[in-house]
């Protein structure tokens, strides 16, 4: 896969973007949640929840990767 429009796969790349939308998902669904709550859509907040809880596990995994992949050939172009 290619990354960032450019011709070589960069690993590290992938991660961050991936790290950046799910932290960035994470900052609407406080949003989302006050709209359900005020809604009075209990299910429907605690479904944006579930979602919040699962972006931030998603964003400090990729955060794990990244730690582990600084400075290291498999991790592209960005570490190196």
């Amino acid at each position: 896969m290619t990354s960032g429009g450019t011709d070589f796969a960069d690993v590290t790349y992938d991660l961050i973007s991936v790290q950046y939308h799910a932290l960035k998902a994470g900052k609407h669904n406080d949003q989302y949640i006050r709209d359900a709550e005020g809604a009075g859509l209990d299910d429907v907040a605690g479904f944006f929840r579930e979602i919040q809880e699962q972006d931030a596990a998603r964003a400090r995994r990729c955060h794990e990767f990244l730690r582990r992949l600084s400075g290291t050939e498999q991790g592209g172009p960005a570490t190196r």
